[in-house]
């Protein structure tokens, strides 16, 4: 019986057809999205993985380097080094005085205890800050700052700058800058180099680096007294190190970071208690450029005031720098233009009036107020850092979780599948009575002229009895016209085409139902080729009567190229592995649209192949399972489909699946509050498979993404071990799988290059399918391009 519909007008589009032109336009940019999400989890992992030191980092320490090019007078002077007016001067901090100094902070535990310290017994200090801690703990540097303590720069990611190129010099400079402007909303002139201590360390290599830095109008800050609290060589050690000697004054060096501080906590009170008790007064580094400042310009002043105040300025002591007013000194100017040596830091008294028009305090003269870009670039700098810290262990805890899941399927499926499969195939294993009575094969079609003639061929082999309708879904390739001739050349006098306007493959499936003969029947793919017995073996365990669906066994045909070696491990690895695992749980999700057959009284009764998803066939199953009918899975019946041949194709058919399956679930989410048959696979099927076959793979690219990372950045030959025992479980069950189906070995060397290009694209699709159901985008039923290359199953290696 042949069906046709009237020609000669122009139709309006249908519904679905507008929908279709509608996702064609919208799939684009969301397949751009989807690769814009993996570009944004490998940005936020290469941020954090900078802050940590791990992208970048460079832990070389320069030691006994000569010193010939250094001038002696730097050598042999105090602590503080400034180029003003082009010229290296270094200045003294003067007795009884002491600039309290403390490296690499902030740490969220050591430093507020210190801060509290300090507020207790009214002493201010300088933070020479690491710019990446300043980034990940922004409200210490603010509480910091307010408080009335100076801040320095000790680079960005603490790395010896002598062994930096000029640029990363910069970079470490200017992104410190726009860290303490997001934090604290002021940028500073100070700078001590990691590694550094006193004036007499700096070598050939390091002191070009001091000049640069002091064009650029930075003050370098060095140690005079090193408390060695970073040795923790217990608190009395660490007291009598940082006390200077003879009642000189001195630059104090303090860590609030970098390690374990406990010793240091405890020791900071007493020593502050005990240098108060000397006759010592504390200040920071901007408080001993003041007080040099104005002793230069008093002494200087002596038997010459005329001149003095016609000049405007003093003459500095030989170990002294000249200052200028905080009027100079705090011009606001931003890192890259930071102020020059001439106003470095500078004041006159207790505070000075930046050129915008602040007041600043004069132990805090270093600092410059952030403004403009510099000011919102910082901020954007701490919302990255702050969105980093948060999602790169948020991802590490997900990691462990898909990991846990894959591993943990893997067990499941192994142990499920083996029990699954001398189960079935024990010698008296039965459905129950043979079933012999003739039953309906449907395969609905759409320009499937390359074909159509091999599926009708091997039907005509089948030894079951069967009744064949081809249902053409308005192809336009004579598709109809190819089945009839295929089936009057065979000798088909069982075959029967009918044609219908494209409305879809569900309906063209439940147009095949409504007219099958008889109370089975079997759908099957266009593409698809029947081993002669599959048809008998797929109908066997409809002998129980509570059996309302069976999957068949669908296997990859043309697997002699790269992309279909792969899908045979895939079909063969995971669609049965798994489909064995969901029968012995009772929750198939899927009857393959390639091979399986359905009681034609159970289809009709959970209202036929819905055109509500674009998996009509886990639809189907799904709602089965909810009018309590039994799902099962048959391994012997077989079947040959012909997989895409290209990426292309492969993306839209699995973008499709996912998508579709989805869809699926959706539909059938009450399923999770029912009793009984629907109940059960709601709680258990429905779990399992938004386990793994949605929310595991999204998340499985953490795994790849984090092994990239660490081989490239943490330690490659540990992660490469780690990739390849996973590599190792994933092919001891595919081997095993393998086994099961009687299948070749050789196509598992295809496996490690599968892990390495195609599991990354099904990603993706999976993502692209995720991005769609969040927007509510809709798909149509997509027509892949076939070659009619799987002919007969004997043809099959």
């Amino acid at each position: 019986m042949t069906t046709t519909s009237s020609r000669g007008r122009r139709r309006a589009p249908t519904r679905m057809s507008r929908a279709a032109g509608k996702a064609s336009a919208l799939q684009k940019p969301r397949v751009i999205l989807a690769l814009l999400l993996l570009l944004a989890l490998t940005s936020v992992m290469l941020l954090d993985g900078y802050l940590r030191a791990e992208v970048g980092g460079d832990q070389r320490v320069r030691t006994g380097a000569s010193a010939s090019k250094v001038p002696e007078k730097v050598l042999d002077g105090g602590p503080i080094l400034t180029f003003q007016g082009g010229q290296a001067t270094t200045v003294s901090v003067p007795d009884k005085t002491i600039a309290l100094t403390f490296d690499d902070g902030p740490n969220p535990t050591w430093t507020p205890q210190v801060l509290k310290i300090l507020q207790e017994y009214d002493v201010p200090g300088t933070f020479f800050l690491v710019g990446s801690m300043v980034s990940r703990y922004p409200s210490i540097v603010k509480d910091m700052v307010e408080e009335g303590n100076e801040v320095g720069i000790h680079t960005f990611t603490h790395v010896d700058l002598s062994y930096q190129s000029d640029s990363r010099v910069d970079r470490e400079m200017e992104q410190t800058q726009l860290a303490l402007a997001g934090a604290a909303g002021i940028t500073t002139t100070l700078f001590r180099a990691p590694y550094s201590s006193e004036t007499d360390a700096i070598d050939n290599y390091s002191w070009p680096v001091y000049e640069e830095l002091g064009e650029d109008g930075y003050t370098s800050v060095f140690v005079d007294t090193d408390s060695d609290d970073w040795k923790k060589p217990g608190v009395s050690k660490i007291i009598e190190g940082a006390t200077p000697e003879d009642g000189k004054g001195a630059s104090v060096l303090f860590h609030d970071a970098g390690g374990e501080r406990s010793q240091t906590i405890k020791a900071l009170p007493t020593y502050i208690k005990k240098m108060k008790a000397a006759g010592y007064t504390f200040t920071t580094i901007s408080g001993v450029m003041q007080e040099q400042n104005a002793a230069a310009r008093q002494a200087s002043g002596t038997g010459q005031q005329q001149a003095a105040g016609a000049a405007g300025a003093g003459t500095a002591t030989a170990t002294a720098t000249e200052g200028t007013t905080g009027t100079e000194g705090a011009t606001g100017e931003q890192p890259g233009n930071v102020p020059n040596g001439e106003g470095g830091i500078g004041g006159t008294g207790g505070t000075g009036t930046g050129g915008t028009g602040q007041t600043i305090n004069r132990l805090q003269a270093a600092h410059r107020e952030a403004t403009g870009v510099t000011l919102y670039e910082g901020k954007a700098l701490i919302a990255a850092v702050t969105l980093a810290e948060w999602t790169v262990p948020t991802l590490s805890v997900g990691l462990m979780i898909v990991g846990v899941a894959v591993m943990g399927r893997f067990g499941m499926m192994l142990i499920l599948a083996r029990r699954h499969y001398r189960k079935r195939n024990k010698r008296r294993f039965s459905w129950g009575p043979t079933v012999t009575r003739p039953v309906s094969v449907i395969v609905p079609a759409y320009n499937e002229k390359e074909c159509i003639a091999n599926t009708l061929k091997s039907l005509a082999k089948s030894t079951h009895p069967i009744e064949i309708i081809v249902v053409d879904d308005g192809s336009t390739d004579g598709t109809s016209e190819i089945s009839r001739e295929a089936a009057r050349a065979l000798g088909m006098t069982n075959v029967r085409v009918i044609r219908q306007e494209n409305a879809g493959k569900p309906a063209a499936l439940n147009n095949g139902v409504r007219s099958a003969s008889y109370d089975i029947v079997v759908m099957m793919d266009g593409d698809t080729v029947f081993e002669p017995d599959a048809v008998h073996q797929l109908v066997q365990p409809f002998a129980d009567p509570k059996v309302g669906a069976v999957a068949g066994n669908a296997k990859v045909g043309n697997r002699d190229t790269i992309i279909g070696a792969w899908q045979h491990i895939e079909y063969v690895m995971g669609f049965n592995l798994d489909r064995r695992m969901y029968d012995l749980l009772r929750c198939m999700p899927t009857i393959p649209g390639a091979i399986g057959a359905f009681r034609r009284e159970a289809v009709l009764e959970v209202g036929g192949m819905s055109e509500d998803t674009l998996a009509e066939d886990t639809d189907i199953t799904i709602a089965m399972h909810r009018g309590g009918w039994q799902v099962v899975y048959q391994e012997h019946a077989k079947a040959w489909t012909e997989a895409p041949g290209s990426l292309k194709q492969l993306w839209s058919q699995r973008y499709r699946w996912s998508y579709g399956t989805m869809q699926a679930l959706w539909k059938h989410r009450k399923s999770l509050t029912d009793k009984g048959p629907s109940g059960r696979f709601g709680r258990v099927g429905m779990p399992l498979v938004v386990l793994f076959q949605i929310i595991t793979p999204v998340f499985a690219p953490l795994i790849d993404v984090f092994t990239v990372y660490s081989m490239i950045f943490v330690d490659f030959q540990a992660a490469l071990l780690a990739w390849l025992a996973v590599l190792g479980v994933q092919l001891g069950c595919a081997a095993y799988a393998f086994r099961l189906d009687r299948e070749k070995y050789r196509y598992l060397l295809m496996m490690p290059l599968q892990q390495l290009a195609y599991r990354q694209m099904m990603y993706l699709v999976l993502i692209h399918s995720c991005i769609t159901a969040l927007t509510g985008g809709r798909l149509r039923w997509q027509k892949l391009k076939r070659t009619g290359e799987v002919g007969t199953p004997a043809g099959v290696s």
